[in-house]
């Protein structure tokens, strides 16, 4: 028989680098769950991706147990990354602080595809230039899959 959940946690914690300190603790102490043993757990499974913005889903469960699922860093994370970048634009629409090209983005929808909520590459890759103009990121070149 299953367990019974009695909630879910969203938490975006870097990359190995968990401890009971806030958002993480109070987070977790509300719930009833082991704060040092999630800290623990989570550390272990991150240490190959130190320093990076992980979002994780830690699932509870009405006997104080819980799992937890790590996901994809977030596009915006990666973009800055791709376009080696401090932060995004203040204003986007006026001042453009970097730039990414096609390449760039198809390999960021192909590593966060499994997070978003489309369907097909052309897709995520849309929603991927979306969010670095909203950023104020210029996608450079045209669309690939332009008919």
């Amino acid at each position: 028989m299953a367990k019974e959940i009695a909630g879910f946690i969203k938490l975006q914690v870097k990359g190995g680098a968990a401890n009971p300190s806030p958002p993480i603790g109070p987070a977790l102490g509300s719930k009833g769950v082991n704060i040092m043993q999630f800290c623990k757990q989570f550390n272990a499974r991150t240490q190959d991706q130190p320093g990076k913005v992980l979002p994780v889903v830690i699932t509870v469960y009405a006997d104080k147990s819980f799992d937890f699922v790590i996901k994809q860093p977030p596009v915006a994370v990666q973009l800055i990354e791709a376009a080696k970048v401090k932060k995004g634009s203040a204003e986007p629409h006026v001042n453009k602080v970097g730039s990414v090209n096609w390449e760039q983005i198809k390999v960021i929808a192909e590593t966060k595809m499994s997070d978003l909520n489309c369907f097909t590459l052309e897709a995520a890759m849309r929603m991927v230039a979306g969010t670095a103009r909203s950023m104020g990121i210029t996608v450079i070149g045209d669309f690939p899959f332009n008919n």
